[in-house]
């Protein structure tokens, strides 16, 4: 549980993911990485397949069952629907672009 909390503290926009950005191991992951991309979002990224710990660490510090999971500014901000629908409404771009300016 202390090293997701550093990992999510220790970068502005972190994803917990199954896979890597440049080969996600799941169309989830996979979606979430190019809606980043597409926003010029820089984050970091944590492969929950490789890491047995995260992965069954993870859910109980989110509260959140499901992979990929994005936090921003170390706050969950959600999974692949949530992170699809803000980027489709545009708050991800804002959201982005406020970690960008501080």
């Amino acid at each position: 549980m202390e090293r997701i909390k550093q990992t999510v503290e220790s970068q502005p926009i972190v994803l917990f993911m199954k896979g890597t950005p440049q080969f996600p191991m799941c169309g989830f992951s996979s979606r979430v990485v190019q809606a980043l991309k597409a926003v010029g979002a820089e984050f970091g990224s944590v492969n929950v397949l490789e890491d047995p710990e995260v992965r069954a660490s993870l859910p109980r510090y989110s509260d959140w069952p499901t992979f990929p999971q994005l936090f921003i500014n170390g706050e969950l901000i959600g999974g692949c629907d949530i992170t699809l629908e803000l980027y489709e409404k545009g708050e991800l771009a804002q959201m982005v672009a406020e970690v960008a300016r501080s």
